[in-house]
C-alpha cells in the first residue's frame, strides 16, 4: 500500500496578508497542512531551523533573502530517520523570495527521493509558486514532480475545496 509523508515548513509571528502586517500563531502553510490531514492518512514531519528567521517580517524577509543569495543550508533542529517506506512526499512552504525558503533544500539534500512522487504546495501573497517546481526538480533528480498546488497565506482557513480537487487530482484522496 503506497504511503504518503506530508513534510513541511510554516513560519508563524508577523506575516504579511495583501497589504497589511499581521501576528499569526500559526503559519499559513501549516494551516494548509491541517486541511490535507482532515482528508487524508498521512504521516507528517515539520521542517524547522535551528535557528529561526526573525519574528518581525521584515527582518525574516531580509534573512531570508541573504540565505537565497548564499545558498545557505540552514541548519534543522531533526530530520526523519529515513523517507525509503514513502511514495508519495507532499511538500508544502511558503514562496520564499521566488522559491522555496532554504530549509527546505537542507530537507531535501538530506534525502534520494528517485522513484518518489512530490507533490509541491505553496502558500503566498499573491506571488504564485515562482521557480519553486524547477529548483525542486533540479533539487530531487529522479523524483516524479507533479503539478503543485498555489494557496493565497491570506485564504488557508478558507482551502479545504482547493487542497481536495488537488489531491483527487493527483490520486491521493
Amino acid at each position: 500500500m503506497a504511503k504518503t509523508l506530508i513534510a513541511f515548513f510554516s513560519r508563524a509571528d508577523e506575516n504579511y496578508f495583501g497589504g497589511a502586517m499581521r501576528y499569526i500563531e500559526v503559519g499559513n502553510t501549516e494551516i494548509v497542512v491541517g486541511k490535507i490531514r482532515e482528508l487524508i492518512s498521512a504521516d507528517c514531519f515539520k521542517i524547522e531551523m535551528k535557528q529561526p528567521y526573525s519574528a518581525a517580517y521584515m527582518a525574516c524577509i531580509d534573512e531570508a533573502k541573504r540565505d537565497l543569495r548564499a545558498g545557505a543550508r540552514p541548519e534543522l533542529t531533526a530530520l526523519p530517520p529515513s523517507i525509503e517506506q514513502y511514495d508519495t512526499v507532499i511538500l508544502a512552504y511558503p514562496n520564499y523570495w521566488g522559491t522555496m525558503p532554504m530549509a527546505v533544500f537542507t530537507f531535501l539534500d538530506a534525502f534520494d527521493f528517485s522513484g518518489k512522487t512530490i507533490l509541491p504546495l505553496c502558500t503566498n501573497e499573491g506571488s504564485g509558486r515562482g521557480a519553486s517546481e524547477r529548483d525542486l526538480a533540479k533539487a530531487c533528480p529522479g523524483a516524479k514532480i507533479e503539478k503543485g498546488l498555489s494557496i493565497t497565506g491570506s485564504n488557508a482557513a478558507k482551502s479545504k475545496p482547493q487542497v481536495e480537487a488537488w489531491l483527487k487530482n493527483n490520486g491521493v484522496l
